[in-house]
């Protein structure tokens, strides 16, 4: 089974109502890499697909709602804790298989601590503050 707070946002203020995020610019660690195409805000189902446009030839990406690091709303941006390369070579967004339990068991498996795309937040974090 996937794993659950991997389909989760962070927090989140449960007070307020979920903002529609669609258009909303996306920011990997390392730059740009498109734009919100549609969000979910299911309890334990929660996600952003995500259109890279030209940056990989208008390939989308499904990506879990625990990869974000922040939302900034005032500007319309979306931060997540991956690199643009990570992200580039996720599994192929299959928007037949959205809700389908083997296909979200190989996203958390990709994006898991055990898998090719996890990032341990803590240290790249540190490492971001001591570039600065």
């Amino acid at each position: 089974m996937y794993e659950l707070d991997m389909w989760n946002y962070r927090d989140r203020d449960d007070d307020r109502s979920p903002v529609d995020v669609a258009g909303f610019g996306v920011e990997a660690i390392d730059g740009s890499i498109g734009k919100v195409d549609e969000a979910s805000y299911e309890t334990d189902s929660s996600l952003i697909v995500v259109d890279t446009g030209p940056w990989i030839f208008g390939k989308k990406v499904m990506l879990p709602a625990g990869v974000i690091d922040r939302i900034d709303y005032d500007d319309e941006k979306i931060f997540v804790h991956r690199t643009k390369d990570e992200i580039k070579h996720s599994p192929e967004y299959d928007e037949t298989l959205a809700t389908d339990t083997s296909y979200r068991n190989r996203l958390s498996s990709y994006y898991g601590p055990e898998g090719p795309g996890y990032r341990d937040q803590s240290t790249t974090r540190d490492s971001q503050l001591q570039q600065r």
